[in-house]
């Protein structure tokens, strides 16, 4: 498990070092009169590109999944209408986001109540042992006690995420996924576990608050991206 996520640190950092020196041999031969790439600023869309592509590799979740195809066909979409290919207006797109954003939150609901009811009917189901928590342009607040805590997902875009699981267990080890851009997350954890943070900031960061535990056998992992945000693990 470990040189799984240590593997997945390592290639994400290498995704990430290959595009700051693609960035920097760009302005350079702009600066060399060798190609004028501040016209080609116009282009920046392609950030938003970039990073549904990072979301995409960096998630397991419905949720992340349509988040990434959904920044991926935004910036594909002004790219295509900055080079005249197509043209569309804002004040059609905006309906169409906003529906995208409201079919989302019925799935989710319709999703829960189905756990619910299978919770009724008897079958060993504990919600609390993953996360799942999105937040765009809001906050998202929750408290976690699940005795077997597994870990999940945690996306914060424009928005804040706030976990409590001060009240949790885990049994050997929980890894949690983070997705930030213009954001903040924030987690509470129990004294006795171990933070590890295997995060990728960009213009943002990863901060860890706890206290030193007794002993190694409960770690909590962290990983994933702070985009101009900030990932603060604490006790």
């Amino acid at each position: 498990m470990k040189s799984e996520v240590h593997n997945k640190s390592m290639s994400r950092q290498v995704i990430l070092g290959i595009l700051v020196i693609g960035m920097g041999l760009l302005f350079l031969a702009d600066n060399l009169n060798i190609w004028d790439f501040r016209r080609s600023l116009q282009f920046w869309p392609m950030v938003l590109i970039m990073v549904g592509v990072f979301k995409l590799f960096d998630t397991s979740s419905s949720d992340g999944y349509i988040l990434g195809c959904g920044l991926i066909l935004v910036g594909v979409l002004m790219v295509l209408q900055r080079l005249g290919i197509i043209y569309f207006s804002w004040r059609a797109m905006w309906p169409l986001i906003l529906i995208a954003l409201g079919a989302s939150v019925l799935y989710r609901a319709v999703s829960g109540r189905r756990l619910v009811a299978s919770s009724l009917k008897g079958e060993a189901l504990q919600l609390d042992d993953s996360i799942n928590a999105t937040a765009i342009l809001g906050g998202f607040e929750r408290r976690i006690h699940s005795q077997d805590f597994k870990g999940g997902e945690v996306t914060a875009i424009m928005g804040g995420c706030a976990l409590d699981m001060r009240g949790a267990h885990i049994q050997t080890e929980a890894v949690i996924n983070v997705f930030v851009m213009w954001g903040g997350i924030t987690i509470k954890c129990p004294p006795d576990w171990t933070v590890i943070l295997h995060g990728t900031p960009i213009m943002g960061g990863f901060t860890e608050k706890t206290t030193p535990p007794p002993d190694s056998s409960k770690r909590l992992i962290i990983r994933g991206y702070a985009i101009m945000g900030g990932v603060e693990v604490r006790n």
